[in-house]
């Protein structure tokens, strides 16, 4: 029996953010399971305080590439 996740979906404030910074196509880059994976982590934070340092951190490691939730990472 294959593993399922919830597919979260992408909010306009992330997007946008991802816009901003021109990482966009390195995020779209990725596996599926990696943005799944980034949006369900930064969405699930209760404190938007929070929900904006994991925000930054994603930005970050698709600015520097091979880094995946602070794991090396060859795409």
């Amino acid at each position: 029996m294959a593993l399922r996740r919830d597919i979260n979906p992408m909010p306009d404030w992330i997007r946008s953010e991802l816009v901003s910074r021109g990482v966009l196509a390195a995020y779209e880059a990725r596996p599926d399971y990696q943005r799944n994976d980034y949006l369900g982590w930064i969405e699930r934070a209760k404190r938007a305080e929070t929900r904006c340092k994991r925000l930054d951190q994603m930005l970050e490691e698709l600015e520097r590439g091979g880094v995946y939730m602070r794991m090396a990472w060859k795409g």
